[in-house]
């Protein structure tokens, strides 16, 4: 026996449509509509650390540079993020970004990097600097100069995925 108004029987709506709208950009590239979020996103494959399933991961790039088909990427959630840890622990399987595909390498930037990326960034998105102040502070971040110059703090983790080589896309999609 339930008792009514308990949450035995609540629908779980919202958080159905929040899974959904987390997921709609994963769907948009297997669709091969990347291409409509530009390079302003990337889809990142990756092995889970310690199950070896593949997950995807959606990501927002924060600086892209045509020449080198380099992407750089902040982790949120710094090292506690599962697709960085993952990462870490085996290389990354796949990139798309726009129309491009491709089985990338990776780094972490050094503080002098992320310093330069991170006011490049203020620079070109001074609104979305702004934003991003109040996120990192609930993140647990300690944000000081975030909007003032710099996007993101001293210690953030900003990765940057390049390669030459291209894959083909269909090989590398998860089942």
């Amino acid at each position: 026996m339930t008792i009514p108004g308990s949450t035995a029987h609540r629908p779980r709506g919202p958080r159905r449509l929040l899974r959904l709208a987390f997921r709609l950009p994963v769907s948009i590239y297997h669709c091969r509509l990347g291409w409509l979020l530009g390079h302003r996103f990337l889809l990142l494959t990756h092995r889970g650390r310690r199950t070896g399933a593949m997950h995807e991961t959606v990501l927002e790039v924060l600086q892209y540079d045509p020449a080198r088909r380099e992407s750089i990427v902040f982790s949120g959630r710094g090292a506690r993020a599962d697709w960085y840890r993952n990462i870490e622990a085996h290389p990354a399987l796949a990139v798309r970004t726009g129309r491009l595909c491709y089985v990338p390498e990776h780094r972490v930037l050094d503080h002098a990097e992320v310093a330069a990326v991170s006011a490049r960034f203020a620079r070109e998105h001074p609104w979305e600097a702004r934003l991003i102040a109040p996120v990192l502070r609930r993140l647990g971040w300690a944000v000081g100069d975030v909007g003032r110059g710099r996007a993101f703090p001293r210690d953030s983790i900003l990765v940057a995925f390049w390669s030459h080589i291209h894959a083909n896309p269909t090989d590398i999609r998860p089942r």
